[in-house]
């Protein structure tokens, strides 16, 4: 695999700083707070919230790659996890991820070292996730229930490759999205069927109990083809696809080209 120069940048450290969040955080969820304190919560939760917007405003029709920050570059999953990265870029679309290392670092690194757009919005925690070098934009966000909704604002799609809790996390609230009807048309593609062989029977379980409909997997694909993976999501963009274009204001000094927030 070829290695291009990442960018050059800092990578700060949040150790401190992330106990103080975690702390204040704790404390929101931990007892009903203070109407000064639910104040300051839901300003610093606003603030996020813009942070994300206006930072990723610009990315362009994402694919979000999701997976473990923990496989290295000589992980099988991390050298598919490249192609999907290599195979969106081509296609026109802007790879998105967590921004962290791994499966993460791997569909970032697909894009950027082969012509495409690569982004990422990262989490503030303390291990795991340091920034990658391989993202044009990126935004560091403090709370996961904001870095959720940005991460699905700017997808036409996801792909899900092996994981850990955040990477279920994240596919079965897409999951609940499509079935209420919240999200149509979201392609979301399922990558190592020997991984997610228990999640698939669990799936038919559901469905057997009939506690979610066939209807509600139509958009999901088990594959552990990136090609028939990624002609899964070209279906439901050729046939739904549609983005608004959008130009920087410079009033409000956005640029396309901005790389952190």
């Amino acid at each position: 695999m070829k290695h291009a120069e990442p960018h050059d940048r800092p990578f700060e450290k949040f150790s401190p700083e992330y106990e103080m969040r975690l702390k204040g955080v704790a404390e929101f969820l931990d007892a009903p707070q203070s109407r000064r304190y639910n104040l300051r919560f839901a300003i610093r939760v606003f603030w996020e919230m813009l942070k994300g917007l206006r930072a990723l405003h610009f990315s362009g029709p994402c694919i979000t790659v999701f997976g473990s920050a923990r496989f290295n570059e000589n992980h099988l999953y991390y050298k598919k996890a490249y192609a999907f990265g290599k195979a969106i870029s081509e296609m026109g679309g802007t790879v998105m991820t967590g921004g962290g290392p791994g499966i993460m670092e791997a569909a970032n690194r697909g894009a950027f070292e082969n012509g495409g757009r690569s982004v990422g919005c990262n989490i503030i925690l303390p291990h795991e996730q340091d920034p990658n070098p391989y993202m044009h934009r990126w935004v560091m966000i403090r709370y996961f229930f904001v870095r959720k909704v940005l991460l699905l604002k700017y997808s036409y799609g996801f792909v899900v490759m092996p994981g850990g809790f955040g990477t279920m996390d994240e596919l079965f609230e897409t999951c609940t999205l499509i079935q209420t009807g919240t999200i149509r048309n979201f392609p979301v593609v399922v990558y190592g069927t020997e991984y997610h062989e228990p999640l698939r029977r669990f799936f038919e379980k559901m469905m057997a109990e009939k506690t979610i409909n066939e209807s509600d997997l139509q958009l999901v694909l088990f594959t552990d083809d990136v090609q028939e993976g990624m002609e899964h999501i070209r279906k439901y963009l050729r046939e739904k696809y549609y983005q608004k274009p959008v130009k920087p204001f410079p009033w409000l000094f956005e640029l396309r080209n901005n790389k952190k927030n």
